[in-house]
């Protein structure tokens, strides 16, 4: 639990910086190949990346430790710690109602946990559990792209790409659990030959080209819950259905309902800060509502 803190807190740094980066290039009609090379020019947007270096390294700690299903839905406390961050390094203000989304988002995950209790099962799925999950993953992944594709930029678009990222981010943490397995049991050389260490370099990559399309195409009002909670569901159905990690079920049913309502809850209210919206790329323009023209862009950060 401690190395998925220090990953959520080393991604909500990288939050902060490629957030603010994704501000500096114009909005765009279609799925933008080209982003990540208008991106690579921003000094901001590597510093992002140098914290998505060290969240992966912390995360690929505590995969390596803990249970799938506890570690992802851990990173829910993303948003709240990059509110506190942008705090000191861009300024602004947190409302009351951001802190009540705190509250309730930290409250909500505690429940649901606690709830759930999630077991630990084994550190190493078989091939035969792989092939569906891929499939069912890059099935998921392209209908939700595609769905995104045929709308116009706003909160529809920006929701379709957080789903498709969501899957991408889950997908990308089971990868990754395996791939530490390998280095555990066979050091660097099991690592490196693992196709689980490949699988987890290609999907988390996927995973980031994806997220910066849905901070540019609509609101983070739309993006962030469904990303929020996207990621620990997915995350959860996959640690039990790859790795035999359990949660209790029955009447314990209905607190974990009730954590979740109380997260999504308080994601929506913090999405809706003023600080969380200056920290997305995405515009909330008449131009990015109506998915016509570009977006007014502010000028590179230093």
């Amino acid at each position: 639990m401690v190395f998925a803190l220090l990953a959520a807190a080393s991604n909500a740094l990288a939050t902060v910086l490629q957030r603010r980066a994704a501000r500096t290039v114009p909005l765009s009609a279609g799925l933008r190949l080209g982003l990540l090379v208008d991106l690579l020019h921003r000094a901001v947007w590597i510093g992002g990346m140098l914290a998505v270096v060290a969240a992966a390294c912390f995360q690929a700690l505590a995969l390596s430790q803990g249970a799938l299903s506890v570690v992802q839905p851990l990173f829910v406390l993303e948003l709240p710690l990059a509110l506190l961050i942008g705090r000191v390094l861009l300024g602004g203000r947190i409302p009351r109602s951001g802190w009540v989304g705190v509250a309730l988002l930290v409250v909500g995950l505690g429940s649901a946990l606690a709830a759930a209790a999630p077991t630990i099962g084994t550190a190493h799925a078989p091939f035969g559990r792989w092939v569906p999950a891929l499939v069912v993953c890059a099935g998921v992944i392209a209908a939700a792209v595609l769905a995104a594709l045929r709308r116009g930029a706003g909160g529809v678009r920006a929701a379709c790409f957080a789903a498709a990222t969501a899957v991408a981010y889950a997908l990308t943490a089971a990868l990754m659990k395996d791939a530490t397995h390998a280095w555990q049991v066979g050091g660097p050389g099991a690592f490196f030959t693992a196709w689980q260490t490949y699988g987890f370099a290609v999907v988390g990559v996927m995973a980031i080209f994806l997220l910066e399309n849905a901070m540019q195409s609509g609101p983070l009002t739309a993006s962030q819950p469904v990303l929020t909670l996207g990621d620990a569901l997915v995350s959860l159905s996959l640690g039990v259905t790859l790795y035999d990690e359990r949660v209790r079920t029955g009447w314990w049913l209905l607190p974990e309902a009730l954590g979740v309502a109380l997260v999504l809850w308080g994601a929506m209210l913090l999405s809706r800060v003023a600080l969380a919206r200056d920290l997305t790329g995405a515009q909330d323009t008449p131009a990015a509502a109506s998915g016509g023209g570009a977006a007014e862009t502010e000028p590179p950060c230093p």
